[in-house]
C-alpha cells in the first residue's frame, strides 16, 4: 500500500533525525581540531599539539560578556571536577590584550589557563560566532562544539 510506504520512510526519517541529536557527529567523519598556538597571559605557549593524546576543553569568551561571568562557577567546577582526571582546559580571551585579560583572570580567580587571541584568528579557525563557546577535544577530534551537550560529554569521557 502506498501509505504504509510514506508511513516507513516517515519513521525512518524520525530515526534518523533522533539519532543526529543524540549523537552529532553520528555518520559523519570525525573533525580534527584546528591546531592552535597562543601565548597565555604569563606569555607561555599553550599549543594544542602537546595535548594530542588528551582530552581538552577551550572556553571562548571575552571580559565585556557578562554571560561568559555567570558561567565562570560552571567553569571552575567542569575544572574542579574533571582536571584532576585528566582534562586540560583552556579559556581563549577573544580580541582583548594581555593587561585586560589579566585583571579579569585575577578578579575572576580563573584556576585554568588563559590564552590570548588578540586577532580573532583562532575564533574564526573554530567559526566561533558568540560567546561564551565551549569546544570539547579529545585526541586531537572535536567531540562537540554543543555548549549544552559538554557536560554530559565530559560525563562519559570520564565517568560521573
Amino acid at each position: 500500500m502506498p501509505g504504509q510506504s510514506f508511513n516507513r520512510l516517515l519513521i525512518g526519517m524520525a530515526l534518523m533525525v533522533a539519532l543526529l541529536l543524540a549523537a552529532p557527529t553520528a555518520g559523519f567523519p570525525q573533525e580534527r581540531a584546528p591546531g592552535i598556538s597562543l601565548r597565555d597571559i604569563n606569555g607561555r605557549i599553550f599549543s594544542l599539539r602537546d595535548y594530542e593524546n588528551k582530552t581538552v576543553l577551550i572556553i571562548f569568551s571575552t571580559t565585556w560578556c557578562a554571560t561568559c561571568r555567570t558561567e565562570i562557577p560552571h567553569f571552575k567546577t567542569i575544572y574542579h571536577t574533571y582536571g584532576p582526571r585528566g582534562l586540560v582546559m583552556a579559556n581563549i580571551d577573544i580580541q582583548e590584550g594581555r593587561d585586560k585579560v589579566a585583571r579579569y583572570t585575577a578578579k575572576y580567580q580563573l584556576p585554568y589557563r588563559v590564552l590570548l587571541d588578540e586577532t580573532g584568528s583562532v575564533a574564526a579557525a573554530y567559526g566561533i560566532m558568540g560567546v561564551p563557546a565551549m569546544v570539547l577535544i579529545k585526541n586531537g577530534v572535536i567531540v562537540t562544539r554543543h555548549y549544552r551537550q559538554v557536560d554530559s560529554a565530559l560525563a562519559r569521557i570520564f565517568g560521573k
